[in-house]
């Protein structure tokens, strides 16, 4: 069988060379969804505008479905971003375009929550689009050019991606989260060993894995190079879709499953042996056992972003603040408005207040590095989003060390680098 990659691509190919696409085929392809962001968005904009192609856009026509969501620069920290707001609230207005605006969340979590669905490509100016494979989507970055042409014409092309699989097997041990799996993927891989690939998920340790843990690595996947990253549409996928869309699935989500090759490419992880990991600065492949680093002090963590800021992502946080009180500087972002408003009612937001948290309004916040928590020269952060590049956060000279909610939450309890099992109620 086909690549679920490759699958999904021939299911919305209108150009191709053959019968059925292969990898290393050009496609041109007719996209579900076409996202961006308060950033690339803009940059898109002036695309549309200065080649005349904003006239061909009317977002009521049901496909692409074109967001604009406003969540790097939420809410606007300057005069300038605030115009540029206003620029895209006003552009989308007019064309009827979906506006996901300050506060509704990153754009990620709100596409996986109530815009994209099992089998659909899209496209999305912003790298982190890949999560949606999650949920079986063939989701990935593109460029603002590339987008706002998707935009106008509802067609873009792509090369089908060669696939790598990787088998899960076992079950993550107390403490041990998605995080701590895909850290320990890209210390494998590095930061090229999955260049344009399929990163694709299969084995029994896949049903073991929770929903919120399958977006964490899918998200951080492209730290690889991954083209895409895809999961199964299986029992855990389904009952996620039923909770959280109210509905049934398609139909046709069934057909999506992830089945390997003889001969292909393939990784093999035992989850029960993994342990707390952390990627050191100033790369996220630069990755290492927490033990390795224990005791490096902390003067910042930041616990939120389209790769750790769902709400098991705050319940984990909170296992460890619950009744005490944070040493470093704490910025909590959920990840969305729904996010807020269910750790708002079981209490969850309450614990890490209590614990010295700073609660951000929902969206990117601390991870971009220009608002809602900049580092400093010097200083160091350990953060649950999903880059730690020099000057990613703030400051060139600041260190950014990439943990889990559990790990970030014990570096905020005890001032440094610690194993978090120890600290777990």
């Amino acid at each position: 069988m086909a690549s679920l990659a490759a699958r999904i691509i021939e299911k919305h190919a209108v150009e191709k060379p053959r019968g059925s696409v292969e990898p290393g085929d050009i496609v041109v392809v007719e996209p579900d969804a076409v996202l961006v962001n308060d950033v690339t968005g803009l940059l898109a904009l002036r695309v549309l505008e200065e080649t005349g192609a904003d006239r061909l856009i009317d977002c009521r026509r049901q496909r692409p479905r074109i967001v604009f969501a406003f969540d790097h620069y939420s809410p606007a920290p300057t005069a300038a971003t605030a115009t540029g707001h206003r620029r895209l609230r006003l552009f989308a207005r007019e064309k009827g375009c979906r506006v996901w605006d300050v506060g509704y969340g990153v754009m990620h979590q709100a596409a996986v929550e109530e815009l994209v669905e099992p089998g659909w490509l899209v496209f999305g100016a912003d790298s982190h689009t890949i999560t949606y494979g999650a949920l079986s989507v063939f989701s990935t970055g593109v460029g603002s050019t590339e987008a706002a042409y998707a935009m106008a014409t509802g067609r873009l092309w792509l090369r089908v991606p060669e696939p790598l699989y990787i088998k899960l097997e076992g079950k993550l041990p107390e403490g041990i989260t998605g995080k701590d799996l895909v850290l320990t993927l890209l210390g494998i891989l590095g930061g090229d060993g999955a260049i344009y690939r399929s990163v694709e998920f299969h084995g029994p340790g896949v049903a073991t894995l929770p929903m919120h843990d399958r977006l964490t690595v899918a998200n951080m996947m492209v730290e690889a190079g991954a083209k895409t990253a895809l999961f199964p549409f299986d029992d855990t996928a389904r009952e996620w879709y039923r909770a959280t869309r109210g509905r049934e699935p398609p139909e046709e989500a069934r057909e999506l499953r992830v089945e390997p090759e003889p001969g292909t490419d393939s990784l093999s992880i035992s989850l029960a042996k993994l342990e707390p990991m952390v990627a050191k600065p100033p790369a996220p492949y630069n990755v290492a056992p927490v033990a390795e680093v224990e005791g490096e002090e902390v003067d910042q963590v930041f616990i939120g972003s389209c790769t750790n800021g769902r709400y098991e992502d705050l319940e984990a946080a909170a296992r460890i603040l619950k009744g005490r009180r944070a040493r470093a500087r704490l910025i909590v972002a959920p990840a969305s408005r729904r996010i807020y408003r269910r750790a708002l009612e079981t209490g969850v937001l309450e614990i890490l207040h209590e614990a010295g948290a700073v609660i951000a309004p929902p969206g990117c916040a601390a991870c971009f590095g220009a608002h809602m928590g900049v580092a400093g020269d010097g200083e160091v952060v350990v953060s649950t989003s999903n880059r730690n590049f020099p000057g990613r956060m703030g400051s060139p000279s600041a260190r950014v060390y990439l943990a889990s909610p559990y790990t970030a939450a014990a570096a905020a309890v005890e001032g440094r680098i610690v194993d978090p099992r120890g600290l777990l109620s």
